[in-house]
């Protein structure tokens, strides 16, 4: 059956993390919000899922997933579900926990950085709040960069160096590639100076990209581009 995710259709935001396990285990699956309306997707295909009062459990907000008569929402939930299904998630319960735990603080990070061009306010372009962006961004660029990139490579040293748990390539990784891509976008100067502390993690990100699905996935036009649009976003001035 194919799946069918539900995201924005210009960013790669949240939504990237599945697409990436998704194009990893050469899984059938359709980006509903990129395709055309009158193939009975698009936008408002997406708007109308979200809104359907038939759907008991409604997401939040987007990534969502339908697999058949199953949706759901959040990125790291999604992969939960999907990882055992897409061979990307270990045979263990006690490991499988652990890969979702590794999510949820690769989560934590992703939110941390989408906030150093918008900590005050959602609501507030980041033109409107560009001292404190300023402030909240040296601050994850000097503390928080260094301190999960660590955590992350301390992980990786403890399972062998390869992988961050097991012996193959889970989720986890996929998704710690994807953060590490970002940080490199939105602060390539200070990013490459705590990678250089951290090598097990540039070496599995370097590792991912190199995946043949992957490095066909990253050069197809499936791949939307970093912009400042989406959680990592590129304003110079905030670069250390």
């Amino acid at each position: 059956m194919t799946y069918e995710l539900y995201y924005w259709p210009t960013i790669q935001g949240r939504g990237e993390f599945v697409r990436l396990a998704l194009e990893d285990a050469g899984a059938d699956y359709v980006d509903i919000a990129r395709g055309r309306e009158q193939d009975g997707q698009g936008l408002g295909a997406m708007t109308a899922l979200l809104e359907d009062p038939a759907i008991a459990r409604p997401s939040y907000a987007p990534p969502f997933l339908r697999d058949g008569d199953v949706t759901i929402g959040q990125s790291a939930a999604i992969l939960l579900y999907l990882g055992p299904r897409l061979g990307l998630a270990p045979t263990h319960e006690a490991d499988r926990i652990w890969t979702h735990q590794i999510q949820l603080t690769v989560a934590d990070v992703v939110a941390e950085a989408h906030d150093t061009h918008h900590p005050i306010a959602v609501s507030l372009t980041y033109e409107e709040q560009k001292p404190e962006a300023a402030r909240r961004a040296r601050d994850f660029q000097a503390n928080r960069i260094p301190e999960y990139l660590a955590w992350f490579d301390h992980v990786l040293s403890r399972n062998g160096g390869r992988h961050l748990v097991g012996d193959a390539v889970t989720y986890a990784d996929l998704s710690l590639f994807q953060l590490v891509e970002g940080l490199l976008h939105a602060f390539p100067g200070s990013t490459r100076r705590v990678l250089a502390d951290n090598p097990k993690v540039a070496a599995l990100h370097d590792a991912v990209r190199r995946r043949p699905r992957i490095a066909a996935y990253l050069a197809s036009p499936r791949r939307i581009p970093f912009n400042e649009q989406g959680i990592f976003r590129r304003y110079p001035e905030l670069d250390l």
